[in-house]
């Protein structure tokens, strides 16, 4: 079974046969004993050091689809190699463009979006709210928004409404953690532990999101919520709206009160906050796992993972756009 692979500190990365040999640095330069990978076993890599790599890695990577996502110092995700989009299709990106010209077109599949990621936000919070914590106020406000997204008229509309409801959902943070505060939504930089957390499970999200989108015929440039842009692949971020309250939210309320990630596993750094190593290894493990769980799917009739679920959502959307069934939001129903 291949999996997931987090270069934590800086390092080589070269190929030795059909493996490959990562060789890490401490944080002094010193040499850690290198790590060796069956590339058969490497679903994808992620970078959070320096990595040095040659062109010939990255065509041996790129020969066995193997992506690499790539993040800064400060948790900041920075860019992906992605291997040759094998699967990409004209008849599929003339689908993708022309929905996205077409401003009725595009308006609806954004509000479909924001309107499954809102119904999965509701669920986090109804589910602490009747394990005692008090979110009724947060419930209420959220549920008043749900009820206009229909009514939005442009796209800067229903940003704006999404923009009411996050802010909402993230004021309920500070009822459901126990040990910490979030005291509001910081990104560039996060102000505290909270927001660092949640700004890199955000990116996490973000590179499966892509991951997904490149295993099928979607082109991940061309979105419908967020405005496509040059140098990002801004569909990612249209589907990690659906499963960031599911991926990363319930993970973050897991690791802060079940104590799994203290205040020790934060630094201040330069007016923010960012996770030491130690952070990162425990929130990535916790990411991982939820990742690998599983659901009985409704209408698959199966066990399903919830790292499948995201290439679920792409294909729901493929049908759309190619005019074969109209596009559902995921929704969590547990």
């Amino acid at each position: 079974m291949k999996r997931t692979y987090y270069m934590f500190n800086s390092g080589r990365l070269s190929r030795k046969d059909n493996t490959l040999k990562f060789s890490p640095v401490d944080e002094e330069g010193k040499d850690i004993p290198p790590r060796y990978l069956p590339v058969e076993g490497v679903e994808e890599l992620h970078a959070f050091g320096s990595i040095d790599a040659n062109s010939a890695l990255y065509n041996f990577l790129g020969k066995h689809q193997i992506p690499v996502h790539f993040y800064d110092y400060y948790e900041n995700y920075t860019g992906s190699f992605m291997p040759r989009d094998g699967l990409l299709a004209g008849r599929m990106i003339i689908a993708q463009t022309k929905a996205y010209l077409k401003k009725s077109r595009r308006l609806l599949l954004a509000q479909k979006i924001i309107e499954g990621a809102s119904f999965n936000m509701l669920k986090n919070l109804k589910y602490y709210d009747n394990r005692g914590k008090d979110l009724e106020e947060q419930i209420t406000r959220i549920g008043h928004y749900r009820d206009k997204l229909m009514e939005m008229k442009s796209i800067a509309a229903l940003m704006g409404m999404e923009g009411n409801i996050r802010q909402t959902y993230y004021e309920a943070f500070d009822v459901i953690l126990n040990h910490f505060v979030m005291e509001g939504r910081s990104k560039q930089p996060p102000l505290n532990e909270v927001n660092a957390l949640v700004s890199f499970g955000n990116m996490m999200c973000y590179s499966q999101c892509l991951r997904a989108i490149h295993q099928t015929q979607l082109n991940p440039t061309i979105s419908y919520l967020h405005e496509p842009g040059e140098r990002r692949y801004s569909l990612a971020l249209d589907l990690a709206e659906i499963f960031k309250p599911l991926l990363v939210d319930r993970v973050i309320f897991k690791v802060l009160n079940k104590r799994e990630i203290q205040a020790t596993d934060f630094e201040q750094s330069f007016n923010r906050t960012v996770l030491k190593e130690s952070g990162k290894k425990t929130f990535v493990k916790a990411f991982e796992d939820r990742m690998q769980e599983t659901i009985q799917h409704r209408t698959l009739k199966k066990s399903v993972s919830y790292k499948h679920l995201i290439k679920l959502e792409c294909y729901k959307m493929q049908k759309d756009l190619l005019e074969i069934e109209e596009y559902q939001p995921f929704k969590i129903y547990w």
